[in-house]
């Protein structure tokens, strides 16, 4: 298949404003693909490259490149480029990237051209990400889209089972189910304001201790044990600390669910960047270990023995983790069965947490089921909200769906010697009406226009909400923002009035 047709359809997509019409652009370009592209197509109108990201850059992709007159370039074609993209490393690894990008966008269209610089740097923002796209393969394949979820819950990866059942019908729905070894897509939180409102939203529930760590899902098949990221990243041999735990749990056969956390000799735990960095680390994992002991605490279990755990409800799932995981690796918990009459015992259990170092509780319904890969209604996470009123430095030109607009905002908080320190960026949280405000706005400000940066003239606030801060050698003073998101611009206040790097550091502490 030519890649020109799906850049157009990701372009007719991001222009529909129907979710209908959507998936019924997707539905006929998936019917149309050939069987063995189809995984590829699906791929690339979700934005995704199967390799990951290439590790290429704005200004190898910004570099001008004369575009083909008519389309030749094929799906395939652009997948064995970026493979050989990926695979680029060494001396001389930057140049030959740039040789690379250069002959894959000089063999586009112009249209084909701008899909491929989104899709590239992770910029494809049209709207056709997973849960259209796989209604479009469910209209494509004439199967229930309820039953394309759940098989695809179970995979792991909507291209995989896309492919599959684009070829051989609802068969290969039934043919997928949950397996031992085989990572499954978490079942994720929804958010809640308060503990009361998340226990007044689900009646009665467990409280949990909400970790800051990196989720885990432990598999176990004997003595093979195989550990995946939430992202189902296999990283067994970074953390064998989990491997040799589970290796000594009395089940043969099982999925289990939880966080790593590191700890502090106190127990208190350590700061999320410091896992991750742990957890990142492919070289010399014993002097990590060494470095930064990990602990695994478990709050699911997916699967016991022969028995599948996924429809069960909370209840039991927690008696039959109970029966496999000892209590001091099971994550904290509070069981509320009556919300009203408990209220005063919720609340106290998420004081004492925030008290302990972590970050919120989880509140889930005991009679709700594991919904993997869904961010259902009955997991809710109540978390303190951190709120600053920051400043904008500079912006980025926006992409796909943002073409032609200022998107990426570069946020400062006002230092002591009167400059400003920068503590991330963030589009998130903007809406159209908010993005074309702040283009105009940035404009009346800009100082410089690199065409893909504009600086500008420190005036604009902003209030931001964020979930804490992270050490980051990045920025002036030494923490960024985690999860930052725009909540509203206010331009009713002066950048003077905007916080200090004292507030920032103190409110993080």
């Amino acid at each position: 298949m030519l890649l020109a047709e799906v850049a157009r359809v990701s372009r007719e997509v991001a222009e529909a404003s129907a979710r209908s019409r959507k998936s019924a652009l997707l539905a006929e370009l998936f019917a149309a693909a050939p069987a063995e592209e189809a995984a590829l197509v699906i791929s690339y109108l979700a934005g995704r490259l199967p390799q990951g990201r290439p590790g290429i850059g704005w200004r190898a992709l910004a570099r001008e490149s004369e575009p083909a007159a008519e389309p030749t370039l094929t799906v395939a074609a652009v997948d064995a480029a970026v493979t050989e993209l990926a695979a680029v490393a060494g001396p001389g690894a930057q140049a030959e990237r740039y040789r690379l990008v250069d002959a894959l966008l000089g063999a586009a269209t112009e249209p084909e051209q701008r899909f491929l610089r989104s899709l590239i740097s992770g910029e494809v923002r049209q709207g056709a990400l997973d849960a259209v796209a796989l209604e479009g393969v469910a209209a494509a394949a004439g199967v229930p889209a309820a039953e394309l979820r759940r098989a695809v819950m179970l995979d792991g990866s909507l291209p995989r089972v896309a492919a599959a059942v684009l070829a051989d019908g609802a068969q290969a729905l039934r043919d997928v189910t949950l397996r031992v070894g085989q990572p499954v897509q978490p079942m994720l939180a929804n958010t809640a304001k308060s503990v009361a409102e998340a226990l007044a939203a689900l009646g009665p529930s467990a409280m949990e201790e909400k970790l800051d760590g990196i989720r885990v899902q432990v598999h176990r098949e004997g003595d093979d044990v195989r550990v995946y990221t939430r992202s189902l990243d296999e990283i067994t041999d970074r953390l064998p600390e989990v491997a040799e735990l589970a290796r000594s749990l009395p089940g043969e056969r099982f999925i289990l669910d939880g966080e790593v956390i590191g700890q502090s000799a106190d127990g208190r735990p350590v700061p999320f960047q410091e896992v991750a960095s742990r957890v990142g680390s492919r070289v010399d994992v014993s002097a990590a270990r060494q470095a930064l002991p990990v602990v695994p605490y478990f709050f699911d279990v997916l699967a016991a023995g022969d028995e599948v755990l996924l429809d069960q409800p909370v209840r039991e799932r927690y008696e039959a983790l109970a029966a496999l995981v000892p209590e001091d690796r099971r994550v904290r918990r509070l069981v509320v069965e009556d919300p009203v009459g408990q209220a005063a015992d919720a609340e106290e259990f998420w004081a004492e947490t925030l008290r302990r170092g972590h970050e919120g509780v989880m509140a889930k319904a005991l009679d709700s089921a594991y919904a993997a890969g869904r961010r259902g209604k009955h997991w809710l996470k109540v978390k303190p909200v951190h709120t600053l009123d920051l400043v904008v430095l500079a912006v980025e030109w926006g992409h796909g769906r943002r073409t032609g607009l200022l998107s990426n905002l570069h946020l400062g908080a006002r230092a002591a010697d009167g400059s400003y320190a920068m503590l991330g960026k963030t589009f998130k949280g903007l809406t159209d009406e908010m993005l074309r405000w702040q283009t105009a706005r940035l404009l009346e400000l800009a100082t410089s226009d690199d065409g893909y940066t504009v600086r500008v003239r420190p005036e604009l606030v902003v209030e931001i909400a964020y979930d804490g801060l992270q050490r980051s050698p990045r920025y002036p003073a030494g923490v960024a923002l985690r999860f930052a998101r725009v909540l509203r611009h206010r331009p009713d206040k002066r950048a003077e009035q905007a916080d200090t790097v004292e507030t920032v550091l103190a409110d993080g502490s």
